[in-house]
């Protein structure tokens, strides 16, 4: 569907486009999935033949009536918030199960309803896909030009030597412009009332959609703010509720988990899991996730630092950064069937981002701001997967904000996050 025509916006790509296509060739419906504002509906639309969106009164008033009404016109057909109405669920799972044709729906949402014993759970019906905010490329309307491709560099390609480097400006603008498309283009006044808008949004009424909660929105505000300190580190719920109990009294662990699970059913909190593998040394893994805000800018916000702070603040502006290399890594892999997990062990040897892919191939990259630091990355990095009992992986990347493009004498690759491509 013509989205500029159809709804005056015309549509930048996605990495998420190919899995969609590809997915609805097979299967009879997709759910998107995704922090509510990263672009579903446009994407839903984009791919889309007709569409209806359940959260207006025309929708509702027509499910009241008569739900499968919603369900008719061409397909593939966009039932977008499909959690508003949540008995088109399974009325789409039967008319996927009467039908052998494939691509019959996209369904949309920006939360994870609870399960109940009525909806079923679309197994082997529907295809759930996640859809992020922007990425860096994306951002800049630069998807599909040339650049380091995530897929290429897993087939052996090595990236074309370059000395062209980004400012400091760029990186710290680029962190601080949101992933949300409305906000991509907004003046940074702009932008930043809208990021802490969606902070308390989050707090007071999304969080509310899914369960009664006991807790007040300022300790649901408080805890994004430090997940969002601790942003691409490993921290366990205790280190969560000390840093809290800096302002409130400490929630309970309970409540905590509580909050984190819904966080992460509204997609505005993702944690990256630690990789599960076999150790050469006697060393052990760590079991601690590692949590990021669903944009880095979301977490610049929730911090109260805007370019001048980062400026000056370079270790916080490190964290972003890392923050968002992970962020682009995670839409990347998705997009071409892989995972993303990190590895630390009890020596101290770590990895800031192991992708895996469905063949077992692996890679693994260190996360560095500056070019300068690209040696030392590369000598960490080995260090680290000399711990591994493993097949050596596919490659070994530091991936910087203002480095240069090159393969280094022990074969690491490094390259500035500007330039990944799925």
């Amino acid at each position: 569907m013509d989205t500029a025509q159809e709804v005056g916006i015309a549509y930048l790509p996605r990495a998420v486009d190919a899995a969609v296509s590809k997915t609805l060739e097979s299967v009879g419906a997709i759910v998107l999935e995704g922090p509510r504002g990263c672009g579903k509906t446009m994407t839903g639309l984009h791919h889309a033949g007709s569409y209806v969106l359940l959260d207006t009164p025309e929708a509702q008033a027509a499910a009241d009536v008569d739900p499968r009404i919603l369900l008719e016109g061409e397909t593939p057909r966009l039932l977008d918030e499909w959690q508003t109405v949540p008995q088109v669920w399974n009325l789409a799972r039967r008319a996927v199960d009467f039908s052998n044709q494939p691509g019959r729906f996209i369904l949309t949402g920006s939360a994870v309803p609870t399960a109940d014993s009525v909806r079923h759970t679309g197994a082997s019906r529907f295809i759930r896909i996640r859809q992020r905010t922007m990425t860096w490329a994306e951002k800049a309307g630069e998807l599909t030009t040339p650049g380091i491709g995530l897929q290429d560099l897993f087939s052996g390609s090595q990236p074309t030597p370059s000395m062209r480097t980004s400012p400091l400006a760029d990186v710290v603008n680029n962190v601080l412009t949101p992933g949300f498309p409305a906000l991509r283009t907004a003046d940074a006044q702009v932008r930043t009332r809208a990021l802490n808008g969606y902070l308390q949004d989050t707090a007071t009424t999304d969080l509310g959609r899914l369960a009664t909660l006991r807790s007040e929105p300022v300790l649901v505000e408080q805890m994004l703010v430090a997940l969002a300190r601790s942003t691409a580190s490993e921290v366990s719920q205790a280190t969560l509720r000390r840093d809290i109990a800096r302002v409130l009294p400490a929630p309970s662990e309970a409540t905590v988990a509580k909050l984190l699970e819904l966080l992460q059913r509204v997609f505005v909190v993702e944690a990256v899991t630690p990789w599960a593998t076999a150790l050469r040394s006697k060393a052990k893994l760590r079991r601690s996730n590692a949590y990021h805000l669903a944009d880095p800018a979301l977490a610049a916000a929730a911090l109260g630092a805007d370019a001048a702070r980062l400026t000056r603040d370079l270790e916080t502006l490190g964290f972003l950064f890392e923050s968002a290399v992970v962020h682009d890594l995670l839409v990347y892999a998705e997009a071409v069937g892989g995972r993303v997990h990190r590895y630390r062990d009890s020596n101290g040897h770590e990895i800031d981002a192991v992708i895996t892919m469905p063949d077992g191939s692996w890679a693994a990259v260190e996360v560095k701001l500056g070019g300068g630091q690209v040696s030392a990355g590369a000598a960490r990095l080995s260090q680290a997967v000399a711990q591994i009992d493993a097949p050596p992986p596919a490659f070994r990347a530091v991936i910087t904000g203002t480095g240069f493009t090159a393969t280094l004498p022990d074969g690491t690759l490094t390259f500035p996050l500007d330039a990944l491509r799925p």
